[in-house]
C-alpha cells in the first residue's frame, strides 16, 4: 500500500509540473498568434498514445512514455525533429518568423510558470502551516561514523560554519557541502573548538544520510509500562546493564541486546544516582515516553506569508544552484546523488499529507525550472541562449545548426537520464 501511495504521488506530481511547464510555452505562443500543433503530457513515441483530442488548431494528448511532455510549436526546431516542416516556405503563424523577443518569451514561459507556481505554493504553505524550525543553537548532535571521523563528537553543539550561524539544525549537513565549509566551530562541554573540514570528504557528506542526528537525552517524561513504575518523570537513564546510555540512541543498542529481560539501570534523579531494575519487553522497549524535540513554529498571516514565501523560494533556488555547482565538480561525487522518478518516490510521504506533498511539489517545480535554464541544446536554456545571441549580434543561427545542436543536446539528456536511472538502481541494490 505504501508503494502504491508513493507511486500515485509521483505520477500526480510529475504530471502536474509537466503540464504547467508546457502550459507556459503554449500560453505565450498563443498570445503571439503562433500555431501550436501538439500539446502532450508524456511522449507519444511512434505515434502511440493513451488519449488524444483536438481543440482548435491544437492536438492535445497523453503519450505512453512517462518521461516528460512537450508542446510542438510550428516552425521550431525541437525534440520532434520535424525537418519536413522546416523545408517549407516560412509562414506568418510559425515560430521562426516572429521577432526574437517574442520567441524568447515563448521559450522562457515554461520556466516562468514553474517559478510562479513554486512561489505561490510556498506562500500558501507559510500562510496555512507556517514554518517549523529545529534551532541549531542549543541542539546537540549525535554523530555518524563519518562525522566522528571528521572530528565531531556526540553532544557537540554546532555554533557556526565558517562564521555563519545556522538557523535550522536540519540544514547543517547540506550547508556544509553547498558552501564548501572549511571550519566548523562547536561547543563541547564548556570549551569552544574549531573542526577543520577536509574537502576530500565532501563526497561523504553528500552521500551519508543523517550525518548529524539530534542527541536526545534519555529522560523519562511519563511511564506507560506498570512493570517499570520505579521510574519517574524527570529521571535520566545514563546506563543500562553494561552500556553507557548518555543519549537515546545509545539506549536503543543496549535495550536491543536485552529483549525480554530484567536489567539494572543507572538513573540520575535530581542530585541522586540510583540503581533500579527495569523490565525490557520483547520489542526492546521499556514503556516510557520522552519529551519532544524543541521545534520553533513561526506562524504568518496572509500578508506576512508573501515575503516569507518569496524568501523561501529564493533560498531554495540559491541552494539548488549550489547543488548544480557541486554536480559540475566530479571530485565531490555529487553526480552519485542524481536520481530519477524512483528517487522522487523515496522522498514522498508514506501517507497522504497535503503539507508535505505541496512542499515537495514546490521543490520539484524549482528544480525543473532551474534545470531547464541550463544552456544545453534541447532544454529551454539552450533555445534561450541562441535567441539571446541573435538579439545581441543580430545574426540568426541556421536551421541546420539548430538541428545539430538539438541532436547533441538530446544525446546529453539521454546520458543524464541513464546516470539517474543507474544511480537509482545502485541505491536499490545496496
Amino acid at each position: 500500500m505504501i508503494a502504491l501511495i508513493k507511486a500515485l504521488q509521483v505520477i500526480l506530481a510529475l504530471s502536474f509540473l509537466i503540464f504547467i511547464h508546457e502550459l507556459g510555452h503554449f500560453a505565450w505562443a498563443k498570445a503571439f498568434h503562433i500555431k501550436v500543433e501538439k500539446f502532450y503530457l508524456f511522449f507519444d513515441i511512434g505515434g502511440k498514445h493513451l488519449a488524444r483530442w483536438h481543440w482548435g488548431e491544437t492536438e492535445f494528448g497523453i503519450g505512453w512514455l512517462p518521461l516528460g511532455g512537450y508542446c510542438k510549436i510550428a516552425g521550431m526546431v525541437d525534440e520532434s525533429m520535424d525537418l519536413e516542416q522546416l523545408r517549407q516556405e516560412p509562414q506568418p503563424w510559425e515560430f521562426r518568423t516572429h521577432p526574437a523577443w517574442q520567441r524568447l518569451l515563448v521559450m522562457f514561459g515554461g520556466v516562468l510558470n514553474n517559478f510562479i507556481f513554486a512561489i505561490l505554493a510556498f506562500i500558501l504553505i507559510m500562510g496555512i502551516w507556517g514554518e517549523a524550525v529545529i534551532p541549531a543553537r542549543g541542539t546537540k548532535v549525535y554523530v555518524s561514523e563519518l562525522a566522528s571521523e571528521m572530528g565531531f563528537r556526540n553532544g557537540d553543539e554546532i555554533l557556526d560554519l565558517d562564521g555563519r550561524v545556522p538557523k535550522d539544525f536540519l540544514s547543517i549537513q547540506s550547508d556544509m557541502a553547498r558552501r564548501g565549509v572549511r571550519k566548523v566551530n562547536v561547543l563541547r562541554g564548556t570549551d569552544t573548538l574549531g573542526i577543520y573540514i577536509d574537502h576530500a570528504m565532501i563526497e561523504g557528506i553528500l552521500n551519508t544520510p543523517l550525518m548529524f542526528d539530534i542527541a536526545v537525552p534519555f529522560v523519562v517524561d511519563s511511564v506507560v509500562n506498570a512493570a517499570n513504575g520505579c521510574l519517574s518523570k524527570g529521571d535520566r537513564i545514563v546506563g543500562i546493564a553494561e552500556y553507557a546510555t548518555d543519549y537515546l540512541q545509545d539506549a536503543r543498542t543496549a535495550l536491543a541486546g536485552h529483549k525480554g529481560e530484567c536489567v539494572w539501570a543507572t538513573v540520575l534523579r535530581g542530585a541522586d544516582t540510583l540503581a533500579v531494575e527495569i523490565q525490557v519487553d520483547t520489542a526492546g522497549m521499556i514503556g516510557v515516553t520522552l519529551p519532544g524535540t524543541a521545534v520553533e513554529l513561526k506562524e504568518y498571516n496572509a500578508l506576512q506569508a508573501i515575503p516569507a514565501g518569496l524568501a523561501l523560494s529564493w533560498e531554495t533556488v540559491s541552494g539548488y544552484l549550489k547543488d548544480l555547482k557541486l554536480l559540475a565538480t566530479p571530485s565531490t561525487g555529487a553526480y552519485k546523488s542524481v536520481g530519477s522518478f524512483v528517487a522522487i518516490g523515496q522522498i514522498m510521504p508514506s501517507v497522504w499529507d497535503w503539507h508535505q506533498f505541496l512542499y515537495i511539489l514546490a521543490l520539484l517545480s524549482i528544480m525543473l525550472g532551474v534545470m531547464n535554464l541550463l544552456p544545453i541544446p534541447g532544454l529551454d536554456g539552450g533555445h534561450i541562449l541562441f535567441t539571446l545571441y541573435e538579439m545581441v549580434t543580430g545574426r540568426k543561427q541556421s536551421e541546420k545548426f539548430l538541428y545539430i545542436a538539438q541532436l547533441i543536446g538530446m544525446a546529453l539528456l539521454i546520458m543524464l537520464m541513464m546516470l539517474a536511472f543507474g544511480n537509482d538502481i545502485g541505491r536499490i541494490i545496496h
